[in-house]
């Protein structure tokens, strides 16, 4: 049998490194998995389940009516068809892929919040696939050739200890998945169209919002919305500049998604009113979403930053100043679509001014590679 070389790249992206980094070797391709064939795409369904009677697949727990559920269909003994079906999170899409979800029979049908969790799961198997095949990549490498990369990692030290500051080695470890997605935080229920995920609560499909390559982002308390300790509840704000609206309706106008980034520590810590917590903050920035009359994803970090000048054991990775919050949003509630940092920008009361109580905001903007803004400058 003819044994055919195979060219792999490696593409690094590194500032200083030369785009494509080839690397030769000759192997045969990796062996394909024993087992049942690929199902074809006319084989997938998707659909709300009508009842409570249907029970997943995976998993054995009953799929309850209305939700979003994935089958399987074969062809059955009779002339019936035979469909197994499962949770979102339970579907085996390793095993049967199709090239996208749109191909999914049901696929149109199904709520565009229903639709873009469909895609993520899609996306998060891609990487998946892609991390095997590069593990691959490795595991056929030459000795000679791992040590050239090393060697070409080492030649670039000052661009390397940037590539591995904390902040960026937090961004690479959040492992987002759709199956750890919830509508609560912890014991707390959320409103309607809002999610959980680990220590980030967020408004992803708010109506009307569109995806883009301009992000304006914002803090909100102290910048979009005068707030105070000492008041809770979701009417308990006002705008902080009276051009806000106006402006935000310009940048949506212009092509920008306008996106909000806030702390709010208070609902991990009030553990024994985490529910009023929950519903005070979110209940504002619905209220301001329907006072400016603009669709805006948000996400607000619960997580406990540094008390008492200690630090706790794991810092929260989404809690600005950390870029946690903006990685998600980027890599993951964009659609894929890069973002131009060119032409995006955040506006943030927190800079490090003698007045201010912090500098999480000009820090988060410096973590990102933003430009940075207060707001008394920007809605000026």
């Amino acid at each position: 049998m003819l044994r055919i070389p195979k060219i792999f790249a490696v593409n690094v992206r590194h500032p200083s490194f030369h785009p494509l980094l080839s690397v030769s070797v000759t192997v045969s391709p990796p062996p394909l998995p024993k087992g049942k064939p690929m199902a074809s795409r006319d084989s997938m369904v998707a659909e709300y389940a009508k009842s409570n009677r249907s029970s997943c697949k995976a998993c054995s727990e009953a799929i309850k009516a209305k939700t979003l559920r994935l089958g399987l269909v074969s062809k059955g003994d009779g002339p019936y068809n035979v469909v197994k079906w499962h949770h979102l999170h339970c579907f085996p899409l390793p095993s049967h892929s199709p090239s996208s979800p749109e191909t999914i029979n049901g696929f149109s049908t199904l709520k565009s919040s229903d639709q873009e969790a469909l895609k993520n799961l899609f996306a998060e198997n891609v990487k998946s696939e892609e991390k095997v095949r590069a593990q691959f990549l490795l595991s056929v490498m030459k000795s000679s050739d791992q040590e050239s990369l090393k060697k070409l990692f080492a030649e670039n030290d000052k661009s390397e200890e940037k590539l591995c500051t904390p902040d960026v080695i937090a961004m690479v470890n959040i492992n987002f998945s759709v199956s750890d997605v919830t509508s609560k935080y912890k014991d707390a229920t959320l409103l309607p169209k809002w999610k959980a995920f680990q220590t980030v609560i967020f408004l992803d499909r708010d109506d009307g919002l569109h995806d883009s390559t301009k992000i304006a982002a914002f803090d909100f308390d102290g910048c979009l919305a005068k707030t105070a300790l000492a008041r809770v509840g979701p009417n308990a704000w006002s705008l902080m500049h009276s051009s806000i609206p106006d402006r935000l309706q310009s940048l949506y106008n212009d092509g920008y998604k306008l996106v909000i980034f806030t702390n709010e520590s208070n609902i991990e810590r009030w553990k024994n009113k985490r529910q009023l917590a929950v519903d005070s903050k979110v209940g504002r920035l619905n209220n301001f979403i329907g006072k400016v009359k603009v669709p805006i994803q948000v996400f607000i970090a619960c997580g406990l930053g540094k008390s008492g000048g200690k630090t706790i054991q794991e810092e929260d990775p989404f809690r600005k100043p950390k870029p946690g919050m903006w990685h998600l949003m980027e890599k993951h509630f964009n659609s894929g679509i890069v973002i131009d940092m060119d032409q995006s920008f955040y506006v943030g009361d927190a800079a490090g001014r003698e007045s201010d109580h912090s500098d999480a905001d000009i820090k988060f903007a410096e973590a990102v590679g933003l430009k940075f803004y207060v707001p008394e400058e920007y809605f000026a």
